[in-house]
């Protein structure tokens, strides 16, 4: 009878041990938290939530306390109540001691969003600024796409780096401008909800562009008050923003409308006549299964002036100032209508379905002159770019955890397609923007990319060891309507990319991790067809090696050594209409990054980066790649909500670079400081803005380029640069309802 007792006790107490406790965490609206922490109190067990705010804690059983914590949220006991459970939150100021290191590859994201909520963003660009070491410059009249700088990258304007919002890519394929084309323009900043970033190739779930890195915005699913803001300021310039709550405070459903309004001449002696409309509706459902479905629909319109870049040698002899121009009759129109809609569907407690699907509708006409007069002395350089394109696809991804004696599995397996019908891609020699005087490419592009990956983590205790796979098909087809003769030109291709990563988490402040991977971006179909689908795919082929750390509650230290390798590519130059080859390349270099909160109110960030980047096939000082950064640094000191008062102090510092390959033509490094304040009181909040704060001159754009003026009987080759925004001072008035 005594050893039946024993074993009855064992048998209950493995049973106690073997229950699980199964649930979902969201907030006051029904939202699901993700990266949520829970931990049993009682048996230290442990789990985190998925996208969908689910999770499973084993060895807990009823009676037991959980507690919940939350970047964002107030923390919480919760009593065990039954085996499933529902935990809601209550929103909270942050407190950088809450933060746990999450053991997954995105865990840097939790950078972001410290970033995101202790210095909100006001603007298209500082939403991109938001990825640490990303530097962005725009050269257009603030209508084009901004120039990307990211880990010894001049990326254009998006070639090596994949960027979509909610799912819905926004990188342009044989973009008449240049290929992946990114224009971010149509994200209005308030609606901005999480930004999810990774350096590197190492993603199965990014393919085309992400050789440098991805990011991927969300916006938000509700709005808890309605809101109209004003701000006005210098340059004659204007921006109206309109945020409205159209269901109230439902527990179930959200809509709201999102519009933004922006006027500015920009500081240029030829006004910019920069004129913006933005406008989103955007509608979320959540279920009593805890699926979620939201539909948006955005509409987005641009036209302006620009004075285009400017020669060194005029400013230096007086001829025109900083901010003067020598044609002054460029500039464009854009615009993009997106609809798009998303579901997250749990199936069981291991396993949910999310998916999106997406059209949108793109127009785009640019007008540039880079040399003015050096090909038509008689005429001058003006060239129009231009495109009407239709974007449609889809994106789906099953997630399965696996849970064992000994160890964890996780597998997400994601399909989906990307279909781009450009018509009329031009590339024309004008006069004025009105008169066509040559047509230099005009044709119709039809470019398919159809994917799948398998991406697989296995947990054992403090190690993750991820590898994934991603399969590509692309069709390329381009009808070139210039040719005498009717010819319908095609080319096809299959990649294959591979990724292995293994993270170690020693504890929750700390985290090894090494990352490895096979990326690529697509060519230009033109480039594809014109070489006979040779270099169709480059590949990108990196590691990173690094830690995030806590060393200290309120203290974050972030720091990585990584390596890029770039196969041989053919580049089209859309500006030119030709194809120009360059050589394999190799980049290596060193990121670190803090993030410390002083108190409650008080926070403190910087980045720093260091990049070695060279051609590898040209003799050594021959070898320099055209504008890389090697050096950058950002940071500031920003407080919120102490007495009502918000604001903060920024900097960002780009050092000198070489503009050509052997480094006689030096862009110039800047450093400039950007300094807000504001004051809520009631519903009203009252704040001032001043970017360049120091009134420094700098140039944001700069380029190696050979020109020649009407008067001149030779070209030069020099410095061409737009002049970064000097003293600028804004004021805004906002008021919530």
């Amino acid at each position: 009878m005594k050893h039946f007792y024993i074993i009855l006790i064992s048998l209950m107490g493995m049973a106690s041990y073997g229950q699980i406790t199964k649930g979902v965490v969201v907030d006051d609206f029904g939202n699901a938290i993700e990266n949520a922490y829970i931990v049993n109190s009682n048996t230290d067990s442990h789990a985190h939530t998925n996208e969908l705010g689910m999770f499973s804690v084993d060895k807990s059983q009823v009676g037991n306390v959980l507690k919940v914590s939350a970047f964002g949220y107030k923390k919480l006991n919760f009593t065990v109540n039954s085996s499933e459970v529902r935990i809601v939150l209550e929103g909270d100021i942050f407190r950088l001691d809450e933060i746990v290191i999450q053991q997954q590859l995105s865990a840097m994201n939790v950078i972001s969003k410290i970033d995101l909520q202790t210095t909100p963003v006001n603007s298209s660009q500082e939403i991109l600024r938001k990825v640490p070491g990303l530097f962005i410059g725009q050269h257009a009249g603030g209508g084009k796409a901004e120039q990307i700088f990211l880990r010894g990258f001049d990326i254009d304007h998006g070639t090596d780096i994949a960027i979509s919002v909610d799912g819905m890519p926004v990188n342009m394929v044989s973009h008449a401008h240049g290929q992946g084309y990114a224009d971010l323009h149509f994200v209005i900043p308030e609606t901005v909800e999480k930004i999810d970033f990774g350096k590197g190739a190492y993603n199965a779930s990014k393919g085309d562009f992400a050789t440098a890195g991805y990011v991927a915005f969300q916006t938000k699913e509700k709005l808890d008050k309605s809101s109209i803001s004003v701000e006005a300021g210098q340059f004659n310039s204007l921006r109206t923003v309109g945020l409205f709550n159209l269901l109230g405070n439902q527990k179930k459903q959200a809509a709201y409308i999102a519009t933004e309004y922006i006027l500015t001449d920009g500081p240029f002696d030829s006004p910019q006549n920069f004129n913006r409309v933005n406008l989103l509706g955007k509608y979320s459902a959540i279920h009593n299964d805890n699926s979620k479905f939201s539909v948006a629909a955005s509409r987005f319109s641009s036209t302006w002036d620009a004075s285009g870049q400017i020669p060194q040698r005029l400013v230096d002899n007086g001829t025109i100032s900083r901010f003067g121009a020598v044609d002054d009759t460029e500039g464009g129109k854009t615009s993009r209508t997106n609809i798009n809609t998303s579901l997250s569907k749990p199936i069981d407690a291991n396993t949910f379905l999310k998916a999106n699907a997406f059209y949108s509708k793109y127009d785009f006409e640019l007008y540039s002159n880079f040399t003015f007069f050096l090909e038509d002395p008689v005429n001058g350089d003006q060239i129009k770019q231009k495109e009407d394109r239709s974007i449609y696809g889809m994106n789906a991804e099953l997630n399965k955890k696996v849970k064992m004696s000994d160890w964890d599995a996780s597998f997400q397996l994601g399909v989906g397609f990307r279909a781009d019908a450009t018509i009329d891609s031009e590339l024309s020699h004008t006069l004025n923007r009105s008169i066509i005087l040559e047509n230099i490419k005009l044709g119709d592009i039809d470019e398919t990319n159809m994917f799948t990956y398998l991406n697989t983590e296995l947990k054992f205790g403090k190690l993750t060891i991820n590898p994934a796979v991603r399969l590509d098909y692309f069709k390329f087809n381009y009808k070139d309507k210039l040719a005498s003769v009717y010819k319908s030109q095609s080319e096809t291709e299959v990649k294959v990319s591979p990724k292995l990563n293994f993270i170690y988490s020693q504890n929750n402040n700390l985290q090894f991790f090494v990352k490895s991977g096979i990326g690529f971006h697509s060519n230009d179909t033109r480039v594809v067809v014109e070489n006979n689908g040779k270099q169709i795919l480059p590949s990108s082929i990196g590691a990173d090696v690094g830690t995030i750390w806590k060393p200290f509650p309120k203290l974050i230290v972030n720091s990585a050594l990584w390596y890029l390798y770039l196969e041989q590519e053919f580049v089209y130059v859309g500006d030119a209409g030709i194809i120009e080859p360059s050589g394999k390349t190799r980049r290596m270099g060193a990121d670190l990054g803090l993030r410390y909160q002083l108190n409650d109110w008080l926070y403190f960030d910087t980045d720093v980066t260091y990049t070695y980047a060279r051609t590898i096939d040209e003799v050594k000082g021959q070898d320099y790649i055209p504008l890389a950064p090697d050096f950058t640094t950002t940071g500031g000191l920003s407080f919120q909500n102490w007495n009502g008062f918000s604001g903060g102090l920024r900097y960002r510092y780009l050092k000198k670079r070489p503009a050509n390959e052997d480094n006689s033509i030096v862009a110039t490094g800047y450093f400039v400081t950007d300094m807000n304040v504001s004051y809520e009181y009631k519903s009203v909040t009252f704040g001032v803005s001043v970017e360049n704060l120091l009134n420094t001159e700098w140039n944001e754009t700069q380029f190696a380029t050979e020109s020649r003026l009407k008067d001149e009987t030779s070209s030069v080759e020099e410095i061409h640069f737009t002049p970064g925004t000097p003293f600028f001072m804004k004021a805004k008035i906002a008021y919530k309802f």
